[in-house]
């Protein structure tokens, strides 16, 4: 099943995406998030749409994309989980899972514009495996209790400026991954059981030029390892996202220039859907998109 919210940033319309329909949630729910999912949404969303009881939405495919669950309370990230993507960073492997946080606010649609930030000289982008919790984990006993607290996936992309990053940083990344829009989520929340997640393919291309190109199957820690092991540290929440990190290709690498105005973005990940930014300048510091 694929859940997806519909309309302006801050009144986005909970919808399903069902070949080429698009059926209205709203009788359901107010909205895709975090109570949504602790209150079995998925289930009692997928029991109406076998009913037959969701009207057409019958203006939804003329309707902007929002990001396909509304304002998590964390966005958990794992840096240099690909290999090839620590060595084009100038880094071995972890030896242990390596995480951040971006802010939940960086959230938006799958198709708003990427506003580059004043100042920002290396902003870059990244795609990545977007895992949604769907029941809360803390101190999960073993990996293989991780997947029942995953409602789904989506396409996300890490968007990150490097300057901010790594040179002023004061060793923690989040400076540069937590300005507005720095996360493109979507079009779809994908449920678990729709798709093989551990084994998809994920890429990226700019300017219609391809930059990154692998499978989850190369992640160092794997998924439900991730969930497992964030679940030792801190509490898992309904709504929650996790970016699983990226592949290598990105503009850190040296190989490609960074975002400039102008620029469009592209990803796709097998079964989760395609999403796509247009790089624009942000005239000042206020000026980033909603969250959505």
């Amino acid at each position: 099943m694929r859940l997806a919210r519909l309309g302006r940033p801050g009144h986005e319309i909970p919808v399903i995406v069902e070949d080429d329909r698009i059926l209205d949630l709203s009788s359901l729910t107010g909205d895709i998030d975090g109570g949504f999912l602790a209150s079995d949404g998925i289930q009692r969303a997928r029991s109406a749409l076998a009913s037959g009881a969701l009207p057409v939405l019958a203006d939804g495919a003329s309707l902007r994309v929002g990001a396909p669950v509304a304002r998590p309370s964390a966005v958990y990230c794992i840096g240099m989980n690909y290999a090839a993507h620590a060595a084009e960073s100038g880094n071995q492997p972890p030896e242990h899972m390596v995480m951040f946080m971006k802010s939940p606010n960086a959230v938006v649609g799958p198709d708003d514009d990427l506003h580059i930030p004043v100042g920002s000289t290396k902003t870059d982008w990244e795609v990545e495996l977007a895992v949604v919790i769907g029941r809360r984990a803390s101190r999960l006993a073993s990996v293989a209790d991780a997947g029942s607290h995953i409602a789904g996936y989506a396409v996300g992309n890490d968007v990150s400026e490097r300057d901010w990053q790594v040179a002023v940083s004061g060793g923690q990344w989040s400076k540069g991954k937590s300005a507005p829009g720095f996360l493109p989520l979507g079009p779809w929340l994908v449920t678990a059981d729709e798709v093989d997640a551990s084994d998809v393919r994920l890429r990226s291309w700019v300017n219609g030029q391809p930059r990154q190109d692998s499978r989850t199957s190369d992640l160092i820690f794997g998924i439900d390892h991730i969930v497992w092991e964030l679940s030792q540290y801190l509490t898992l929440e309904p709504g929650d996202v996790i970016l699983t990190g990226t592949p290598e290709g990105v503009a850190l690498s040296g190989r490609f220039p960074y975002l400039s105005a102008g620029d469009t973005v592209d990803m796709e990940i097998d079964g989760l859907g395609r999403q796509r930014q247009v790089c624009v300048q942000t005239a000042d510091a206020g000026a980033g998109e909603r969250i959505a």
